[in-house]
């Protein structure tokens, strides 16, 4: 029994501080109690000061629409909401312009400095700490809001939430979350993907991308006002500045919708922009003249806008079943629905009004549509590319095979010209050379007493011309001193024969171009000519042969000299004809290859003959 009672006490007295811990950190997280009505104290510019009850939140604008004013917000909050000694906190979802906030008459917080409308408060939530010295235990804790407010700011007072630290804490970051963060993030997207839009629009000048690129980069004002308490625009102009890029993002939005569908009746098309110029000028006359309404009816007129583009929209989606036309669908009903939401309970403050904008959350889809459209035709450009550069692989194939074909029918063609040409022209020679001495020394031998030595001279000559004709055959185009060298070897026998002694003087002559048979065959005959004429008449006992080049000559040329100390050039007949077809022959065959060719007396003292021939060619 003793034992018994003592495990009880000893339980009870474990037990008691445990559930003190609990019932502590119950109340330490206990749920923030939220303000519903404060007494407030309003004097608009122009009208009679105004004390009176006002529930919360209270929208400065919908009570005083173009006025400006100060603004004073007296609360009492419970003890009992937050334990004793326990920290707490404040936390305002909305106020401005410029705010004081005082806890229990001593300031607990500031946000700009009241009448210097340099700083807006209302574009973030607030959480305003509470030293627990400024608690008053036992009775109401009073709070204060004090602020200046500027025309057309949005100004007036939201949900007050009053709590602990800890409770209010993750509150406060997830509305900053929600409100402040996701503008940010707006914002840089929108300057992104508008960055890349105004890019791709340079170098494509594609109206879709342009249209995207000014929608938004307007956006990125209107999200960043959201967020940015001290521009440095004074107020009423940056105000009208919003509204402008707010209208520009909203219209062309619209505009892009119908560019992406690829459906632009002109009637639509300029309605668009009538609507767009007609919401501007009412924005700046609103902010100009202190005239809310009017900035009220042009975003009406957007709104309108939006709806009638949506048809459209449907119609693809449901009727032509396109995926990008439902996609579309889904974001812009998300866009009607949130700027109805913006336009009735935000701006006009009907059926029970919000705190909040939806708009700027559902325009941000169409950033990722863009997205999506980016990515879908590069896809599409690419495998258009990739489709293409088979096609002309293929079209490559084929047409080299058909060059191959066309270039070994010609090359054969070539071939058969080149042999065919051959043929021909060693039948004209073997026809005018071997052939016309043949023919003489028919006509020779057919004589009653032919003359043996004349005979012997035909058949000679016959030779010659067979060996020449045979030597052009050699591939030795390109080699002017071998040329020159097989025919000193088919003349050598003979002059020896004769008892001329040949001088052959060859300079060094460089590689040249090729040149044809037919050039080295003239060339033979030319100087086999000379010779024969030098064993025939001359009565030479010497023949010099010499042959240089001249690269320093225009143009560059091979000199040949043919010079002999025979009895010299024969004397003119009186009858003036000349004696006969051999020296014809040789400047016939010298013009034929482009050569100069020179016959004249060798020494006025001693006689003899030069010919002289200047062939020009060019090396190799």
């Amino acid at each position: 029994m003793i034992a018994r009672r003592m495990r009880r006490w000893l339980l009870a007295v474990l037990g008691l501080p445990l559930l003190a811990a609990v019932l502590h950190a119950h109340a330490a997280t206990a749920a923030p109690m939220e303000v519903g009505f404060a007494e407030a104290t309003l004097e608009p510019d122009g009208l009679p000061r105004q004390v009176r009850r006002v529930p919360l939140p209270f929208r400065w604008d919908h009570e005083f629409p173009g006025r400006g004013g100060k603004a004073s917000y007296r609360m009492e909050l419970p003890d009992a909401a937050v334990p004793a000694g326990a920290p707490s906190a404040l936390l305002m979802t909305g106020v401005g312009n410029q705010v004081a906030v005082y806890f229990n008459d001593a300031l607990v917080a500031s946000y700009g400095t009241l009448g210097d409308p340099g700083y807006e408060a209302s574009k973030g939530n607030h959480l305003v700490h509470v030293a627990a010295a400024l608690h008053r235990e036992g009775r109401p804790q009073v709070l204060e809001v004090r602020t200046t407010i500027q025309r057309q700011r949005g100004a007036g007072l939201a949900t007050v939430q009053y709590g602990t630290e800890a409770a209010l804490t993750p509150i406060y970051r997830a509305q900053q979350n929600w409100r402040n963060t996701s503008a940010i993030v707006y914002a840089v997207s929108l300057l992104l993907m508008g960055g890349m839009a105004g890019g791709l629009w340079l170098r494509q000048r594609d109206a879709l991308y342009g249209c995207f690129a000014l929608a938004a980069l307007s956006g990125v004002a209107r999200n960043l006002d959201r967020v940015w308490p001290e521009v440095p625009v004074p107020w009423p102009l940056w105000g009208a500045v919003v509204a402008v890029c707010y209208a520009c993002h909203i219209g062309l939005i619209a505009r892009f919708v119908l560019l992406v569908l690829e459906r632009n009746p002109p009637w639509l098309v300029r309605a668009i922009y009538a609507a767009l110029a007609t919401t501007v000028a009412l924005a700046c006359a609103s902010f100009a003249f202190a005239l809310p309404k009017l900035w009220t009816g042009g975003l009406v007129i957007l709104q309108l806008t939006s709806i009638v583009c949506l048809p459209y929209v449907v119609h693809g989606a449901l009727v032509e079943r396109r995926s990008i036309a439902r996609v579309l669908m889904a974001a812009g009903s998300l866009a009607i629905l949130a700027g109805a939401h913006d336009l009735l309970l935000v701006r006009m403050g009907l059926f029970g009004g919000a705190d909040y904008t939806l708009t700027a959350h559902a325009m941000f889809f169409f950033v990722m549509i863009l997205a999506g459209l980016v990515v879908e035709r590069y896809s599409r450009t690419v495998a258009d590319y990739r489709a293409l550069n088979a096609n002309l692989a293929a079209r490559i194939d084929e047409r080299e095979a058909q060059l191959r074909g066309a270039f070994d029918t010609l090359r054969q063609q070539q071939q058969e010209q080149a042999v065919l040409l051959e043929r021909q022209r060693i039948m004209r020679e073997i026809h005018d050379g071997v052939g016309s001495q043949l023919v003489g020394l028919l006509n020779v031998v057919t004589q009653p007493a032919p003359d043996r030595k004349v005979v012997e001279e035909h058949v000679k000559l016959a030779l010659d011309e067979m060996r020449m004709a045979v030597d052009s055959l050699q591939p030795t185009h390109d080699d002017l001193p071998t040329v020159l060298a097989t025919l000193r070897y088919r003349l050598q026998p003979r002059l020896d024969a004769a008892g001329i002694e040949l001088v052959w003087d060859v300079a060094v002559i460089p590689p040249m171009a090729p040149f044809a048979a037919q050039a080295a065959l003239q060339l033979q005959r030319i100087l086999l000519e000379a010779f024969t004429n030098v064993l025939k008449h001359a009565s030479a006992t010497r023949i010099v042969m010499h042959a240089s080049w001249h690269g320093e000559e225009s143009p560059p040329l091979v000199r040949i000299m043919l010079t002999d100390n025979g009895r010299g050039l024969p004397k003119a007949p009186a009858d003036g004809r000349p004696p006969g077809h051999g020296i014809s022959n040789m400047r016939a065959r010298a013009q034929s290859i482009g050569a100069k060719l020179q016959i004249e007396t060798a020494d006025e003292r001693t006689g003899g003959t030069r010919v002289l021939l200047d062939w020009p060619c060019t090396l190799a």
